[in-house]
């Protein structure tokens, strides 16, 4: 077996379910183009919030193949998950011919919220009724109840016998899950991964969360330009949905079949803060150490960096920091190098979002063109790099920096390359 020092990991596959666009063509149509996916929130009566804005997907289990056993068994969060592996398996052209050497990681920060929400709600009003009579709530109830569902139904669907875990957390589940899985590839313990991660948390219960920390935009009058990263006038995350799933393979595995290859998996890093909920240290040491951690394990230096895909909430505290991350950690650099958040236009997906974002840097790097950040009309003055305002740029582009920030201090960044 090779050493894991030997052992290099590629993206042969993307899957991807957004706001504004179900499947990787349409995702990456409508970042280049700048438009937004953000709306009034429709999937309940929103009137009691503070936050009445979301991102959410246009998305049909049943239209997009999945049996109605299938839609009835998995919650929304799940049905992304098995719709995007499916789409990356296509995407890729992988098909399992030893199971145990095929594995799963996915990412998910709050599970199978939405149904275990109207679960609760019909359990609830049951009363005593539920005391003598189980069958008042669904019998799929315990796959909503443990997130690890998730990563048996995307092993189901692919046939996969390797490891199998699901990692959540929070915001940084996304870029983790991914991380996780280079390294089950790294030291040898899978040839291919099926990783990602995937959140349908646009519920009530969520929603008031977040209200309740004031972290979401209050907005409301205006949903389609509410996700504002680094402008000075941002007031909060859109709350968003969706789900990427990547094949992952040994670079020699997939050079032997012949695949297409999107970008390498070169670096990874994760830290906690130990600090605070939700807040951060205005100097951005926190996140900048996971960005030296991940250049050291790439072997890059901070120059070698062509794009950065930040997390760019759209909160003040958030936006700040990064800021102050990408100067501690890139020094002069990061003036030259441009910055943007997709999350300007499809929101913030939670756990999800780590993941679509690590698609949209591999498909930065195969196209050779840089997403903007929308809504960017006046730049707050302590943001003050070039944040790719309102319009994409063509750029060659062979390292992206992807970074997360989640709350409870977790941070994450990953660097993609591309393979010559």
């Amino acid at each position: 077996m090779t050493s894991t020092s030997d052992r290099r990991v590629v993206i042969t596959g993307i899957g991807v379910i957004a706001p504004g666009g179900l499947g990787t063509k349409a995702f990456w149509e409508l970042l280049t183009a700048g438009r937004t996916a953000t709306r009034t929130l429709s999937f309940f009566d929103a009137t009691p919030f503070r936050s009445r804005v979301a991102a959410e997907a246009d998305f049909d289990p049943v239209a997009e193949g999945l049996s109605p056993q299938e839609v009835r068994r998995m919650d929304r969060a799940a049905q992304m998950a098995v719709v995007c592996t499916r789409e990356a398996l296509a995407d890729s052209g992988f098909e399992v011919v030893d199971p145990t050497r095929v594995g799963v990681s996915v990412g998910t920060a709050v599970g199978a919220t939405m149904s275990l929400e109207e679960e609760y709600v019909v359990v609830s009003d049951g009363g005593r009724k539920w005391l003598t009579d189980h069958r008042y709530a669904t019998p799929h109830l315990y796959d909503y109840l443990v997130p690890s569902s998730f990563a048996r139904e995307v092993a189901w669907s692919v046939g996969a016998e390797g490891p199998a875990t699901v990692v959540s957390t929070g915001c940084t589940s996304g870029l983790d899950s991914v991380g996780h899985a280079r390294e089950l590839i790294r030291e040898g313990s899978a040839d291919v991964m099926i990783a990602g991660a995937t959140d349908a948390p646009i519920s009530p219960i969520t929603v008031a969360c977040f209200d309740a920390i004031k972290a979401t935009t209050a907005r409301n009058d205006d949903p389609t330009h509410a996700s504002r990263p680094f402008d000075n006038s941002r007031d909060g995350f859109v709350l968003g949905e969706g789900s990427a799933m990547f094949v992952l393979e040994e670079l020699e595995h997939a050079r032997r079949r012949g695949a297409q290859i999107y970008a390498e998996l070169v670096g990874f890093a994760s830290r906690s803060n130990a600090f605070h909920m939700t807040g951060l240290r205005p100097d951005g040491r926190e996140m900048a150490e996971a960005i030296r951690v991940a250049l050291a394990d790439a072997r890059l230096p901070g120059d070698a960096v062509d794009y950065i895909n930040a997390h760019g909430s759209g909160t003040k505290q958030n936006d700040r920091h990064e800021t102050a991350a990408f100067k501690r950690s890139l020094g002069d650099h990061a003036y030259r190098t441009p910055v943007s958040s997709i999350k300007s236009m499809i929101g913030h997906s939670l756990g999800a979002i780590g993941s679509i974002e690590i698609a949209a840097s591999a498909l930065a790097i195969k196209h050779g063109a840089v997403p903007p950040t929308a809504n960017l009309h006046e730049r707050d003055p302590e943001c003050d790099l070039d944040y790719v305002p309102l319009t994409a740029r063509e750029q060659q582009t062979d390292v992206v920096l992807s970074v997360g920030s989640g709350f409870g201090g977790f941070q994450s960044a990953m660097l993609l390359a591309r393979v010559a």
